[in-house]
């Protein structure tokens, strides 16, 4: 059975990290850090979490403590009583999806959207962000650490691109860190994905189970976390997309060369 020829799609030249963010003045993932991007005309990466009441919001960790002081799951709040917290001490609220995409889509600059499944939710996950883009007109692409909630979007947006996050599991100590090196290692899930992308951690960049995987496939390949410009340099070399913090590449040109 041929399989259906999706659209032609292009990452953009590099991705601001949870938005331009300056901490402690400029939290991650907030709508400082999103205008902020734009204002310096840098493409995004976001995360999107799907809360107890069906809600989008914006935000990287499961457990809200790093970034707002308080213990507890995001998924386990409503909006409004989510609304009530703080980033970082400072005076920026956790933003939902809609108003990051309001922000983002006449900006003409591509967000790369990760999907942060909790606790089995990545068909609802799934389903709701994919929702919501339906009617979103500016350029994306997508990526999750979570095979099943891509499976997912793939049913449902087969024209969207899509990208497998991924890291050598082997070298970290992360409690299941051998289910997560066959699932996320791409060994065991990439014929099921098909993933038109790897966005992998850049330190892994000599892992050969990754390569293996990436290179047989011929796929695009993003690199995160670059926090300087000689590790962007060195991501461009060796034929990645950086997802990149802690400077701004646009200011940066003749390092990076």
């Amino acid at each position: 059975m041929k399989t259906k020829k999706r659209k032609k799609f292009e990452l953009a030249e590099h991705y601001a990290h949870r938005g331009f963010h300056d901490k402690p003045e400029i939290p991650e993932n907030s709508m400082a850090a999103f205008h902020r991007a734009i204002a310096n005309r840098l493409p995004t990466e976001i995360d999107v979490h799907l809360i107890a009441d069906g809600s989008l919001v914006v935000f990287h960790d499961d457990d809200l403590e790093r970034e707002t002081g308080v213990k507890g799951s995001i998924e386990a709040y409503d909006l409004s009583n989510l609304r009530k917290l703080r980033l970082e001490g400072t005076d920026e609220v956790i933003p939902t999806f809609d108003e990051v995409l309001e922000l983002y889509e006449t900006s003409g600059l591509p967000l790369l959207i990760e999907l942060k499944v909790v606790k089995g939710n990545h068909k609802a996950l799934a389903a709701a962000v994919a929702k919501r883009l339906k009617r979103y007109k500016g350029e994306y692409v997508i990526q999750s650490f979570y095979p099943r909630a891509l499976i997912e979007i793939r049913k449902l947006m087969p024209d969207v691109a899509i990208g497998q996050l991924s890291k050598n599991y082997f070298n970290y100590n992360d409690g299941a860190f051998m289910v997560r090196a066959a699932m996320t290692g791409n060994i065991l899930f990439n014929r099921l994905v098909r993933p038109d992308f790897i966005s992998y951690k850049f330190r892994d960049k000599h892992s050969n189970l990754l390569m293996r995987s990436v290179e047989k496939r011929g796929m695009s390949k993003l690199a995160w976390t670059i926090r300087t410009p000689d590790a962007y340099r060195r991501a461009v070399e060796a034929g990645c997309t950086p997802i990149f913090e802690n400077f701004n590449p646009n200011e940066n040109k003749g390092d990076l060369r």
